[in-house]
């Protein structure tokens, strides 16, 4: 299929843009700027230059598409952006695979797709634009929900190997609050192979929570994060208030909800097999460790 993708060089879409051309897609990336479309060109994909919310060219190029993944979601950009996504795929049928985010469904022990929603303030917008999607009737519309994602030595997990070290002889390493809160984890990579299945296979209405499995502690993350780094007073906690201060307290609100999830939807309904390393695993030696901890 040919396929148009916003986000191709962020985080997710540098997994996502060459797992589609893997899989004999050819993709179409909507960029903001030159550097980007050379980055988009470099790894085998078009390169369109123009703005998320130029409804024109949206609705131009999701039409001659067969399909639209969308990765660069943002409260500015969405309502506009999946109305003019819409509009091009006209009753066609057509997938389209929209983002949306763990968060949204706040602290719950075992979230499935269907679970109450209990948004932060920060992710309170996302609610809206997919429901559209999950409404569509002209196009097969479907919601990708990346839990909190790693790999690659970037993402949010940066935010527990780089937090602040106390001072004295014994300095210690920040934790996100008191640590006891669990993230749902999914591996950069296997996120990017959820999405493509969705796009061949998925349900018209259909949800898939982006989850490996693994539902580590920020204190165990934390604490495998000071071993490797030889750290050596271990973890130190921190109140709501203190991570606030150091986060901004609508970052701090999200990470310290306490989420596990399973992805047993994705599983089941697409067949997806999640096998990248664990996040623990890749901070005690993989890609956020340091070097001398990866040897």
């Amino acid at each position: 299929m040919s396929i148009l993708l916003t986000g191709a060089t962020g985080y997710i879409g540098s997994s996502v843009l060459p797992r589609l051309l893997e899989e004999g897609h050819t993709v179409t990336a909507l960029v903001r700027d030159d550097a980007k479309a050379e980055a988009v060109r470099a790894a085998g994909a078009t390169a369109v230059v123009g703005d998320a919310t130029d409804a024109a060219l949206v609705a131009r190029l999701a039409a001659e598409s067969d399909g639209v993944i969308h990765l660069a979601s943002a409260s500015d950009v969405d309502p506009g952006f999946v109305a003019a996504i819409l509009e091009g795929l006209g009753e066609s049928g057509k997938p389209f695979v929209h983002t949306g985010g763990i968060w949204t469904y706040g602290s719950n022990a075992d979230i499935a797709e269907d679970s109450p929603v209990a948004p932060p303030a920060l992710t309170a917008w996302r609610g809206a634009s997919e429901a559209v999607v999950l409404r569509a009737s002209g196009a097969r519309g479907m919601v990708v929900v990346p839990s909190i994602v790693y790999g690659r030595g970037a993402g949010l997990a940066r935010l527990i190997v780089d937090a602040p070290r106390g001072e004295g002889v014994a300095p210690a390493l920040r934790l996100i609050g008191d640590g006891t809160q669990h993230w749902a984890t999914v591996h950069v990579d296997d996120l990017a192979a959820l999405y493509v299945l969705a796009l061949e296979n998925g349900e018209a209405g259909a949800v898939y929570i982006g989850a490996s499995g693994a539902n580590p502690t920020v204190r165990e993350l934390g604490e495998l994060a000071a071993r490797a780094a030889d750290v050596a007073g271990g973890v130190q906690e921190e109140t709501v208030e203190e991570t606030s201060a150091r986060l901004g307290s609508g970052l701090a609100e999200a990470l310290l909800l306490d989420q596990q999830a399973r992805g047993s939807k994705a599983r089941i309904d697409l067949g997806w097999e999640p096998n990248g390393p664990a996040l623990a695993d890749e901070i005690a030696a993989g890609s956020y460790a340091p070097e001398t901890a990866r040897a």
